[in-house]
């Protein structure tokens, strides 16, 4: 299993066009992805599940990732936090 920490970097936090990017994301995948704010756990390749998070700025989310190709998975979905999703950043 490969774990990998993130922040919500966009102002806006997760919403729906962040939480569909990063589903488009994680099903390219053959691993299962999850995302875990806290005590909530959620499918990475749930748009609704995502957006259970409510992670809003500042956010620290936590991606596992368990299966054949369980770090590039992770790494393509950190990749999309670390560019905010191509958003406008928020200061955290």
């Amino acid at each position: 299993m490969t774990e990998q920490t993130v922040l919500v970097r966009n102002k806006l936090g997760i919403h729906v066009r962040p939480a569909e990017r990063i589903a488009q994301t994680a099903n390219r995948f053959l691993s299962k992805i999850g995302l875990k704010n806290g005590e909530c756990r959620v499918n990475a390749k749930s748009i609704l599940g995502i957006l259970a998070l409510e992670a809003g700025l500042g956010t620290e989310i936590t991606i596992a990732a368990d299966g054949p190709d369980e770090r590039d998975a992770a790494a393509a979905i950190a990749a999309l936090f670390e560019a905010g999703f191509g958003e406008e950043l928020g200061e955290t």
